[in-house]
């Protein structure tokens, strides 16, 4: 019987194992962990079924569970059996550091454990190591995917190029697909190859839709879809060369597609914040909620996780929202404390709230703790002097940095400064150290010779000639045929030492060759000509001649005044018409309640046109006064009368208002 059952068992296990075997061709996974299960009810130490059981939760996606299974059964599955799926559910858990320390105590790496390898250290950005990986499996392979590898290491070289700014060297690889096309684009976007990289991205996007283009079931979104990450690389180009209308089309293009990369996504809304920077703050602030989407910083790298952060922080600085910015900043300097951008947005913060002594005491305090980038942070700090114009305060910062202080931006700097508080000893000083550093580290190089040259026109402007002539001297011996240097040093030894000059003067080239050849007569008669030669004196006679002749030329026709429209030259004009009407003797101001008339005024029914003919006053045989509007004399034109519209309803306003009179003189409260 005992017999006969363990037949039964290994004929039922062998059926189940078959059944595993079928599922796993047809792709069933999920059929072939029932079978599984089945299996290690009655062989729980099975090492086949134990690691075919991790496979299929792999292959259906369930990583915390297969991640389980192996962490419950390491007695039975070793390290080196279940290195690789391990490492990979790790890797897919976005455990990057424990899955690189799984890959590292295996002792024999595999082909596929070492792929992996190469891609845990592309996320831990340690591109250096990720291309020597690389560069080995292509070397040591030969298979079908050696199309994918190349892809790979052309994305690590991009990486290096954008990230490290380092160009590695050329591997020769063939641009023959969209994907190898595009990271070629990206590493001469990191070397700044801008046009080249356009054209690269070009040959990208017309490679994709010939590979698209050879299926049939894909639509045109799903073609603008595929290309949507060309097309946000070809947006951020033309950011980069200024065209920010253009790129700024582009982008919103991307967003309309709702492209399933949240990485692209996030890209994209992070490029448009940017190109608004303090302006559109509304349409930045909605897309700031795409840079959030969860995920994201799985996706993206450190330094573009950084740069969407910064961005935050500025536009929370934008939009007043002082807390916020802060909690940014100081977020971004805890993931990394040297990183000067935090310390600089909070600083700019408090300049914005007019506290712009904390922002100097600010960066004060990061430039002692972090020496290396004290230049940077003192440079800010003067620049914030300048602006609350203390410049005294603002040279002796600059004066601090001691690396740069024999720059010629700097000594332009602090000469200009010093010149403004009138300081000329002090400016004169900056010319010096800056001359004897490069006298000791650059003797006679072109900036050299250039800062004596300037320290010399400074003191010959200021008037220290005496000061000028060491300078000039040295100019003149560098230079012996500068003419113009000679000059310069002829000048200042006059005032100093007149018999010095005379033998310098010596030097000079002689006055017939350096006669310039110009017609005098010419020059005289240009326009810019300021002096006129004056002509001799003729005979007196004809002289009262030509002067008689010339008053003659020179009296001139006066022209006649203009007159107004409506002068009438029998009528006497007003002797006070140049005064205001108030000022004038006959003024007698206008007349209280007397106003003129008006349409709708008078009898019910009647109209201003129509009492104008019973008026007496208004006969022919009256003085003629001006026409009123809305009247019509007997040779008036109908182009006077009021249109209907700017009337009032006849019999509305004028009756109510005599009726209302009436009862006031018969009414109750009369004499």
């Amino acid at each position: 019987m005992a017999s006969s059952g363990a037949a039964a068992g290994n004929a039922s296990l062998a059926s189940l194992w078959s059944e595993v075997n079928k599922a796993g061709q047809n792709g069933d996974y999920t059929r072939a962990l029932k079978s599984l299960t089945k299996i290690l009810q009655v062989a729980k130490d099975d090492v086949t079924a134990l690691h075919c059981k991790v496979v299929c939760l792999i292959q259906n996606g369930s990583f915390k569970e297969a991640l389980n299974v192996i962490h419950t059964n390491t007695k039975i599955l070793s390290s080196d059996v279940i290195a690789f799926e391990k490492a990979y559910c790790e890797y897919r858990l976005n455990r990057i550091e424990n899955a690189l320390k799984t890959i590292e105590s295996t002792s024999q790496k595999s082909d596929k454990l070492k792929e992996l390898h190469g891609q845990v250290l592309y996320r831990l950005e340690r591109y250096k190591e990720c291309l020597s990986v690389y560069q080995d499996i292509i070397r040591n392979s030969q298979d079908d995917y050696d199309e994918e590898r190349k892809t790979n290491l052309s994305a690590v070289m991009a990486a290096l190029s954008l990230w490290d700014k380092e160009t590695t060297e050329d591997f020769d690889l063939q641009e023959t697909t969209y994907e190898l096309c595009y990271n070629s684009a990206c590493g001469l976007i990191g070397q700044g190859k801008l046009n080249e990289a356009m054209k690269k991205l070009r040959e990208a996007e017309e490679l994709c839709r010939q590979s698209i283009s050879e299926d049939s079931d894909f639509t045109e979104e799903d073609i603008e879809a595929e290309l949507a990450i060309i097309h946000g690389q070809m947006a951020y180009v033309l950011q980069l060369k200024g065209k920010s209308e253009d790129a700024i089309q582009l982008y919103n293009q991307i967003i309309k597609l709702k492209p399933t990369d949240i990485g692209l996504l996030a890209v994209v809304a992070n490029n448009i914040i940017t190109v608004n920077k303090d302006q559109n703050v509304f349409d930045s602030k909605k897309k700031v909620k795409l840079t959030n989407a969860e995920g994201v910083e799985h996706k993206l790298s450190k330094h573009q996780l950084q740069a969407i952060e910064f961005n935050k922080a500025l536009l929370s600085m934008y939009t007043n929202q002082a807390e916020q910015c802060r909690k940014l900043a100081t977020g971004l300097q805890a993931q990394n404390p040297e990183y000067l951008l935090p310390v600089l947005i909070q600083a700019a913060q408090l300049c914005r709230e007019k506290q712009h002594s904390r922002a100097v005491d600010l960066l004060q305090e990061f430039a002692d703790q972090h020496p290396l980038n004290a230049a940077q942070l003192k440079l800010t700090m003067a620049q914030l002097k300048l602006a609350q114009g203390n410049v005294t305060k603002a040279c002796m910062i600059l004066k601090s940095i001691k690396e740069l202080e024999h720059k010629l931006g700097m000594v332009s700097a602090l000469v200009t400064m010093h010149s403004h508080d009138e300081d000329i000893d002090s400016a004169i000083e900056v010319f010096s150290q800056a001359i004897s550093w490069y006298q000791e580290n650059q003797t006679n190089s072109p900036t050299h010779l250039s800062l004596i040259r300037e320290a010399a026109n400074f003191k010959l402007k200021h008037g220290r000639k005496k000061e000028a002539i060491n300078d000039l001297e040295q100019l003149w011996k560098q230079n012996p045929k500068d003419i113009h240097t000679l000059a310069q040093l002829i000048s200042a030894y006059s005032l100093v030492d007149a018999e010095k000059a005379k033998v310098l003067s010596k030097h000079l080239p002689p006055s017939d060759t350096m006669t310039l050849k110009v017609d005098v007569d010419a020059l005289e008669n240009s326009t810019g000509a300021t002096f006129i030669r004056k002509k001799a004196a003729k005979i007196a006679g004809e002289q009262t001649k030509e002067q008689g002749q010339g008053d003659l030329k020179k009296k001139k026709k006066k022209k006649k005044g203009k007159l107004p429209k409506n002068y009438d030259p029998k009528v006497t004009p007003d002797a006070e018409r140049w005064l205001p009407m108030r000022e004038r003797s006959y003024y007698r101001g206008k007349k209280k309640g007397k106003k003129k008339d008006q349409i709708g005024k008078g009898t019910q029914g009647a109209t201003a046109a129509a009492t104008a003919e019973f008026d007496a006053s208004k006969t022919a045989s009256s003085p003629p006064t001006s026409p009123r509007p809305g009247t019509a004399g007997s040779g008036a034109s109908t182009s006077n009368v009021v249109p209907p519209r700017h009337q009032k309803p006849v019999g509305a306003g004028g009756t109510k208002k005599k009726q209302q009179q009436k009862k006031k003189k018969g009414g109750k409260g009369g004499w």
